[in-house]
């Protein structure tokens, strides 16, 4: 199963670690400092030109974390999860 992030990008369901709000989570001074991180290492991947509203959290085919900057709601982001097809 595959969750579409928007953008013709798909990740694999059982690749997503999770799928994150940025308004409730750029709070905490860790996960800035991961983003800032994750960003500085190019593992991050924003996806449209809006503002974001949430990041998902996804393993590349290394094993490596990726983080996708998303303008989807988390809810909206959820709700595609529930109802992945198999391609």
């Amino acid at each position: 199963m595959y969750l579409h992030l928007g953008q013709n990008v798909l990740v694999r369901g059982q690749d997503v670690i999770g799928i994150f709000d940025l308004d409730n989570t750029t709070w905490s001074f860790r996960t800035r400092r991961f983003l800032d991180r994750a960003e500085r290492e190019g593992r991050v991947s924003a996806l449209g030109d809006d503002l974001p509203r949430s990041f998902v959290l996804a393993e590349d085919r290394e094993g490596r974390p990726t983080v996708y900057l998303t303008p989807l709601s988390p809810a909206a982001l959820a709700a595609r999860s529930s109802r992945d097809v198999p391609v």
